[in-house]
C-alpha cells in the first residue's frame, strides 16, 4: 500500500497523546494529561535519576519502523498494575516484581498498538513486536544516529509518564 500521508511531528504527537490518553482513560480509569514535548538529552536519563523506573518497550516494523519506551516510576507502576489485576498492595508485594512487568508490557502494548494502527491508517503498515521491560534508576537509551526521537511528558495521576519514541523510516 502506497504511503497516502507525511510522517509529521504533528502525527506523532497527536497520534502518542490520542494512545495514551485512550489506553490509561480505557484501562486505568485515569486521564493523562499532555505536558510537553521533549528534547533529546544525550547520555541524560529522561526520568529523575533518583526514582526507580518501569520501562515498557514495544517496537513496531513494516513500511514504518521503530522503538516506543513508555517510562513509569516504579510507585506509579504498581498503582497501575493493582487498578489492572484488581489486586490490593499486599498482594501485589507478595506476587513480585514480574506481576508488575507483565501488567506494565500489556500497557505499553496497548498504547504502542493503537500508535501503531494510526500509522496504518496514514499508509504505513507495520507490525508489534514482543513487548520488553526496563528497570532501574538513573539510566539513559541512546538511539543509534539513524532514527529520530520524539519525547513526551504527560502527567496522570499527580506522576510523570514518559513516551520515548524512536522512528526510522524505510525511505
Amino acid at each position: 500500500m502506497a504511503a497516502t500521508a507525511e510522517i509529521t511531528e504533528a502525527l506523532i504527537r497527536d497520534n502518542i497523546n490520542r494512545a495514551v490518553s485512550d489506553v490509561f482513560k480505557t484501562m486505568l480509569g485515569r486521564t493523562p494529561t499532555f505536558c510537553s514535548q521533549g528534547e533529546s538529552l544525550q547520555g541524560k536519563a529522561l526520568a529523575p535519576s533518583d526514582r526507580p523506573q518501569v520501562v515498557g518497550t514495544v517496537g513496531f516494523i513494516g513500511d514504518c519502523n521503530g522503538l516506543i519506551y513508555l517510562h513509569l516510576d516504579l510507585a506509579f507502576a504498581k498503582a497501575c498494575t493493582c487498578h489492572l489485576l484488581g489486586m490490593t498492595d499486599k498482594e501485589l508485594e507478595l506476587a513480585g516484581d514480574e506481576v508488575i512487568n507483565d501488567a506494565i508490557g500489556e500497557l505499553t502494548n496497548m498504547t504502542v498498538g493503537s500508535f501503531k494502527n494510526a500509522l496504518c491508517d496514514a499508509g504505513y503498515p507495520c507490525k508489534l513486536t514482543i513487548p520488553s521491560i526496563l528497570r532501574g534508576t538513573n539510566f539513559s537509551i541512546e538511539p543509534i544516529s539513524s532514527a529520530v526521537r520524539h519525547i513526551y511528558y504527560f502527567d496522570c495521576a499527580e506522576h510523570r509518564v514518559i513516551a520515548d519514541i524512536l522512528m526510522k523510516s524505510d525511505e
